[in-house]
């Protein structure tokens, strides 16, 4: 796609590998500034050293993003390295396994903290610069599919994606007026560094999803691009889910 973000800054959450470092690596090729976040602070500067390889500019805030003085540095890091807030994409996020019947409450306080009390923050300290700055700007939470269809095991983390669809469609309106658009992204299948380490994962979610493959991390980083692109301005309050069409068949996996 040819997206253009000159001169326009984004925010970026889990940023270090996968979804998140190709929706950075994306943004910076189509001309915008990025601060990159990552709980890993090796694998933030790694993917730092692979974006300014790319001619971009980026900076790195390293930490768990539902900690709010890192969300904090994140708003910092932008205006003070780039001078202002445009985007950002909530994108950090764990996902833990586990029956409803079984399921810890420690595991339940992580979950949530990230999933959720992160995107929430991120969110609010985003908009509240770009309130401050009297200029325009997006937001995208990461929803999953797991949102939309019951899966095995994933009753809480489901219930997570969930919430940050409604989070979506609430702040869309709230935000309206500022002009900041809120939306969601919620994937399916995604082959990642992660996801690729189940030797059968491609196979078996290439049979499962119905136009034959499972996504890839462009797939959803050009949505989310588009989502923050000129082109979707008259969209706010709504999760686009990009799945080949699994929600509509939803078998699980064996």
């Amino acid at each position: 796609m040819n997206w253009d973000f000159t001169d326009k800054v984004l925010i970026v959450t889990g940023a270090g590998i996968g979804i998140g470092f190709e929706i950075a690596r994306q943004f910076i090729l189509a001309g915008g500034a990025v601060v990159l976040n990552d709980i890993d602070g090796e694998v933030a500067i790694t993917a730092k050293a692979k974006l300014i390889e790319l001619g971009g500019k980026c900076e790195v805030v390293s930490g768990d993003s539902s900690n709010l003085d890192i969300i904090e540095e994140m708003i910092r890091g932008a205006v003070d390295n780039f001078g202002q807030v445009d985007y950002a994409v909530a994108n950090a996020g764990i996902t833990t396994f586990g029956g409803f019947l079984s399921y810890k409450a420690e595991d339940f306080d992580q979950l949530t903290a990230i999933n959720l009390k992160g995107s929430f923050f991120l969110a609010q300290a985003s908009a509240k610069q770009i309130i401050k700055q009297r200029t325009k700007g997006k937001i995208v939470f990461m929803s999953s599919v797991t949102g939309h269809q019951a899966h095995p095991n994933l009753a809480a983390y489901g219930m997570t994606k969930s919430a940050l669809e409604m989070l979506a469609k609430s702040l869309g309106v709230e935000l309206a007026a500022n002009g900041i658009t809120v939306n969601a992204v919620a994937p399916g299948a995604t082959l990642t560094e992660r996801t690729c380490t189940d030797p059968g994962y491609e196979n078996t979610w290439n049979k499962l999803t119905p136009t034959g493959r499972a996504a890839t991390t462009r797939d959803i980083a050009n949505t989310i691009l588009f989502l923050l692109s000129e082109a979707a301005d008259q969209i706010t309050s709504q999760t686009i889910i990009v799945d080949g069409g699994w929600t509509s068949v939803s078998p699980p996996p064996e």
